[in-house]
């Protein structure tokens, strides 16, 4: 579905309604061109926007389809991009991924969106910018690119702080074992190094101007998209590794809980087995036992029970056993 369809003419959106049919020609004067939104297209609706561009096919059926790695692919004179957006879910902790792809020509944008909040906010800032606008297709490119990247720093936030508190909770005094939470904090941090890093290169590469669409002017800015995307890559690298480390923390945490449990098991059944000797020699059936007939042997018997007991509890409870 086309949800937007404006020509851009030095800088300003021209006025007035634009079909789609007359938007090629629209864009054909000097300093201008066309950017046409889409939301999720069926393969019927993106035909007329083929034809009416000459976009290749294979571009457009990923376009349709969705669900591709981010990568920049050169179809002739026109670059296709695509960019996966991301949403931090605080509840269960996850990261919601959609997906932007786009079209860029010499005299047109195309922007096709899947599971992704609309691009009004992106449109209208750009507009505010004349100057800026007035580089061309590669400007509103641009502003695309920045705003998927700008929404990766909260979602690293975000994944660092669930981070941090999972691995306070590893070394925490209580009983709680949140291995279930440390994979799915390393599915979220896996899924969001398979949206960012392989964006690493195609940004690099517009930075770089090597496909001749971008502007001189333009370069400077991709560049700074490049850094932040670059850094953002470092930060769920090394969450990846950190998640490792926690996970294996956690096993070894696990294990000396075990064995302390184990070894808090065994004092008790050696204390009580004291006082289980004893009164298992008395169930015995003995006719002559001195102390039977000694009017203090049964208190002197329970006595002995209790100052053992007590004995073995102080030394299991020095050796940190109990």
């Amino acid at each position: 579905m086309i949800v937007h369809c404006a020509v851009y003419e030095d800088g300003r959106r021209r006025e007035g309604e634009l079909a789609l049919e007359d938007a090629y020609e629209a864009a054909a004067g000097p300093g201008a061109f066309v950017w046409i939104g889409l939301v999720e297209p069926t393969e019927a609706e993106f035909e007329s926007v083929r034809r009416e561009f000459d976009l290749h096919e294979l571009a457009v059926e990923d376009a349709i389809e969705a669900h591709q790695r981010p990568k920049l692919d050169v179809y002739g004179d026109t670059l296709f991009v695509v960019l996966k957006t991301a949403r931090w879910i605080a509840e269960p902790e996850f990261v919601h991924f959609g997906e932007i792809l786009v079209f860029v020509g010499d005299r047109f944008l195309i922007t096709v969106r899947h599971g992704e909040p609309d691009l009004d906010d992106v449109r209208r800032a750009i507009e505010s910018n004349p100057d800026f606008l007035r580089r061309g297709p590669g400007a509103a490119l641009h502003a695309v690119v920045d705003h998927v990247v700008d929404d990766y720093e909260p979602v690293v936030d975000q994944l660092d702080a669930a981070i941090r508190q999972v691995e306070a909770d590893v070394f925490a005094p209580t009983r709680s074992n949140p291995a279930e939470r440390i994979y799915a904090l390393k599915r979220a941090a896996l899924s969001l190094d398979a949206a960012i890093v392989p964006l690493v290169e195609p940004v690099a590469g517009l930075a770089e101007d090597r496909y001749g669409l971008i502007d001189d002017d333009l370069q400077s800015y991709f560049r700074d998209v490049h850094d932040h995307l670059a850094r953002m890559a470092g930060h769920v690298a090394s969450f990846r590794e950190l998640l490792n480390s926690v996970l294996t923390a956690n096993l070894t945490q696990a294990s000396v809980r075990q064995n302390e449990d184990v070894r808090k098991i065994s004092a008790w059944a050696a204390i009580i087995a004291v006082p289980t000797l004893i009164t298992g020699i008395y169930g015995m059936n003995f006719d002559h036992m001195p102390e039977l007939g000694w009017r203090l042997g049964y208190p002197a018997a329970v006595a002995l029970m209790g100052l053992v007991c007590l004995t073995l509890y102080r030394y299991f409870h020095k050796v940190g056993w109990l």
